[in-house]
Order: structure tokens, then C-alpha cells, then sequence
């Protein structure tokens, strides 16, 4: 059995063991992160093929519950309170979530060749044509569709937002969509004729449909975007499909209505 990065676990336990002094975690949560932990070990060991598919099985499913904020014990806080950035935009508000990042740290821990390492070079060429390639789609896509306008700004709690996009939002999605569903299809259909190309549509399809509470433009748009942020892993890496992912989220937020116009 390939053994875990302990320093790494003990970092997070930390960090956790911080968040529940302070009241951010329950006891409960300790249900989630025990299942977690058991699920990284299946999948980590390597003599009980079976063990393998049941530990991603339940790391699918768990993920599907962290993301919709469905298990107990996370007490997200309100970073940001409902209002509108902009006078036509619809009121914006924005939790500081304690389960959410969970996802991207056991796939960081647990499937390190989500990470495909690329030259620094490559990844920033990677980074600026994919991001290019994002915002004519999915911006300009939001433009053309009515759902965004042209609207410069810099909120006094700005700084925040980005934070929370970067390190709680962007990496744990790009980690999941991309690494762990696109990487780990890529993975599968490497024998298959065109099969990058498959699992890169495959999981920008997913991507689109984790957007669907939003509607139907935002479902496409998602979709668009998530093309762009695929090409950026596929050449450039898990750095650059983060790089690329917030890059056009804070384009959005800094240069357009946010997060969308009112009805």
C-alpha cells in the first residue's frame, strides 16, 4: 500500500482542529472526514481490486454531499452579507464553506496525478490561450445571451471574495472537474481513438450541470467555460486550469455584472 502524506493529513487536522475550537465545526463533521479517510484508504491500497472501485464509489458520493452542503457538523459562516454589487445585478451574498474544500484536499492527497505537471512555460501558454478562449465563450456567450452587462467595480470586500474563488472555490472544482473526472476519463480512454477529446467534453458537460440552479444560460455557459479550463489542463496542468478558472471569474466580478442581471 502506497503510504499517505502524513505531513500533509496533519496540516489539515490542524487546521480543522482550529475551526472546531473556534466553532466553525461540530462534532459531527468528524463523521465525514473518518469516511473520507477510509475511502482515501481503499482506494490507496492495491491488493483488493473491488476495495478500489467501492472507495471511489463512496468519495463520488460524499463529494456530491459535501458540495450541496448536506452533511452535518460544518457550520459555513456568511463572509459576505446579500447585496447588489451593482444597481441592476441581483443580490450577491457569499458563505466561507468548511466542507466544500474537503473534496479538493482528498483528491490532492489521494490522487496526486491529478496534478499533470507541466514546464512553468507550457502552463502559462496554456494558461493565456485557454483563459482567451474562456472569456470569448463563456463572457461573451453571457454578453450576447442578456445575462451580463458591462459593469467596472472594486467592492470594499473585494479581497475577501477573491480568497474565498481561489482557494475555496476555483481549486477544489478545478481538482474535481478536471483532474479527478477529466483526468481520470483521459485515464480510461487512452486506447480509445480521440479519447482525450472525449473525456475533456464528458467532464465540461458535468461542469455545465453542476450549474443547473442557475438555468439553462448558465448550464450552457458553464459548459463553455469549462472547454476552455479542460484544453488549459489537458496542455498546461492542474495549475493551469485553476489559473484559467479564476481568471475569468474575476474578469466576471471585476469587469461585468455579478453575479448576473436582475430579472
Amino acid at each position: 500500500m502506497l503510504a499517505l502524506p502524513w505531513l500533509h493529513l496533519a496540516l489539515l487536522s490542524i487546521g480543522y482542529a482550529i475551526a472546531l475550537i473556534y466553532g466553525q465545526l461540530g462534532w459531527l463533521a468528524a463523521i465525514s472526514i473518518a469516511l473520507l479517510l477510509f475511502a482515501g484508504f481503499a482506494v490507496r491500497q492495491q491488493q483488493i481490486q473491488a476495495g478500489r472501485y467501492i472507495g471511489h464509489g463512496l468519495f463520488i458520493i460524499l463529494a456530491l454531499a459535501l458540495a450541496m452542503h448536506w452533511l452535518p457538523g460544518f457550520y459555513n459562516g456568511r463572509g459576505i452579507d446579500p447585496r447588489r454589487l451593482t444597481d441592476d445585478a441581483v443580490p450577491f451574498s457569499m458563505y466561507l464553506n468548511q466542507d466544500k474544500p474537503l473534496i479538493g484536499f482528498w483528491l490532492l492527497l489521494v490522487c496526486p496525478w491529478i496534478v499533470g505537471r507541466r514546464s512553468l512555460r507550457l502552463s502559462i501558454y496554456a494558461t493565456a490561450l485557454a483563459l482567451t478562449l474562456s472569456v470569448v465563450l463563456a463572457l461573451g456567450g453571457a454578453l450576447l445571451l442578456g445575462v451580463i452587462s458591462w459593469a467596472p467595480k472594486w467592492p470594499d470586500q473585494a479581497w475577501l471574495w477573491v480568497l474565498n474563488n481561489l482557494l475555496l472555490v476555483t481549486l477544489v472544482e478545478e481538482a474535481l472537474f478536471r483532474g479527478y473526472i477529466q483526468g481520470g476519463l483521459s485515464r480510461r480512454f487512452k486506447h480509445l481513438p480521440y479519447g482525450e477529446n472525449l473525456a475533456l467534453l464528458l467532464a465540461s458537460l458535468l461542469f455545465g450541470l453542476a450549474h443547473l440552479g442557475a438555468g439553462w444560460q448558465w448550464v450552457l455557459l458553464a459548459g463553455l467555460a469549462g472547454v476552455g479550463y479542460g484544453l488549459a489542463y489537458r496542455f498546461g496542468g492542474l495549475g493551469a486550469a485553476i489559473a484559467t478558472h479564476f481568471g475569468l471569474n474575476l474578469l466576471h466580478f471585476g469587469l461585468f455584472t455579478y453575479p448576473m442581471l436582475a430579472g
